[in-house]
């Protein structure tokens, strides 16, 4: 079945955490107001963007889960109106502790939100702290506890490693405090310090240090030992699912599915031309009349382009890029289509071919991006 994805940017938040760099900004009433009037001219805009059942809609931000839930079931339906939904689509909304009630997650369900992600990085309140949270780890178990009694099955936790002062102790008790819980899907990112955040400053100012890189790749294997050892498979760089239950968004991210972005700085992928929306809210809401002002192309691809795109995120997935699937999408063999990259990037012991599949060795995930820049 030919796939297509709707992302949904919500860029509302209570407060920004400090190494937070997505478009976000402090709730008022107005504004979010005056922000989904135009989110829901942009649905009716793009509507004839596919002629594909839309397989994926994801709802991130900021906080989707800040702003009243009738905002959030007024575009769930209006999708559902323009667009021709799959029945078995996957729904999912990101949702922080300290912003969400029963009634909430109730009127998600009602609409087929069928998947929540719960950003918590970490179980340790003084990590949490740090790192500019609004909520604490009590919180995050009233919201999981919610979220289970109204219904849900699909549900995933964000967790973090890499973090200034985290210890592996404090780690390894979030895992397991989060493995006891029994969430269908555990994604677990190293912690990325982005430039014009409140953490980059702290660091360049020497009050925070990052730990060493040997100290955070230890975090990171003795992470993948424990989560697969009580069941979860890991599937990506930074994912890790109970069978049946990897997010289908992200494999079609990074299987180059083609999507539409709504709302303030969302970005698309159709026909081989990538795009997105301005980041400046206020410029995002004047446009309301004349919407196609919101737009900027960021690249038009070529087959060389789309191919190397392809390779780059595909090694993102640990089973890797399959060579007949390559073949089928792009009627060349890429043993062959990037024999030098290959050679060198084998030669280095950062990736293997084993029969129809390219992929990443153990040394590879600990220098992938080296292999991305390869595809650049």
């Amino acid at each position: 079945m030919d796939r297509f994805g709707i992302y949904v940017h919500i860029p509302f938040c209570i407060s920004k955490c400090k190494y937070c760099d997505f478009i976000s900004f402090a709730c008022n009433n107005k504004k979010i107001e005056e922000y989904f009037d135009v989110l829901i001219k942009e649905i009716e805009c793009k509507k004839n963007c596919t002629n594909k059942e839309i397989t994926t809609i994801y709802i991130g931000g900021g906080t989707p889960s800040v702003p009243d839930s009738k905002y959030i079931v007024q575009v769930i339906n209006y999708i559902r109106s323009v667009f021709k939904v799959s029945k078995e689509c996957e729904i999912t909304i990101e949702v922080n502790p300290g912003t969400v009630t029963k009634e909430k997650l109730l009127d998600y369900k009602s609409v087929g939100i069928n998947r929540i992600s719960i950003g918590l990085q970490s179980t340790s309140d003084r990590i949490l702290k740090l790192l500019g949270r609004i909520h604490n780890y009590e919180q995050f178990i009233s919201t999981y506890n919610l979220a289970k009694e109204a219904g849900y099955n699909n549900i995933n936790i964000d967790l973090m490693l890499g973090i200034p002062t985290q210890t592996e102790s404090e780690l390894i008790d979030s895992l397991e405090k989060v493995i006891k819980l029994n969430p269908s899907h555990i994604s677990i990112y190293s912690l990325i310090i982005e430039e014009n955040t409140e953490l980059q400053r702290l660091i360049d100012n020497n009050e925070l240090q990052l730990p060493e890189e040997n100290v955070e790749r230890k975090m990171y294997w003795k992470t993948k030992r424990i989560l697969e050892k009580k069941g979860f498979k890991q599937y990506e760089i930074s994912n890790f699912a109970k069978k049946g239950y990897e997010s289908k968004h992200n494999l079609d991210c990074w299987n180059q599915e083609e999507y539409a972005g709504m709302g303030l700085a969302a970005h698309s992928y159709i026909n081989r031309k990538r795009f997105s929306n301005l980041d400046n809210i206020n410029k995002y809401i004047k446009n309301k009349e004349n919407l196609i002002e919101n737009i900027v192309v960021n690249e038009i691809q070529n087959k060389e382009n789309q191919a190397k795109e392809y390779m780059m995120i595909g090694f993102r997935k640990i089973n890797g890029i399959s060579i007949s699937e390559f073949e089928r999408k792009f009627r060349i063999n890429p043993l062959f289509y990037f024999r030098f990259e290959i050679d060198n990037l084998v030669e280095k012991g950062l990736i293997e071919v084993d029969l129809d599949r390219i992929k990443l060795t153990k040394k590879g995930l600990d220098f992938a991006n080296i292999v991305f820049e390869e595809f650049v």
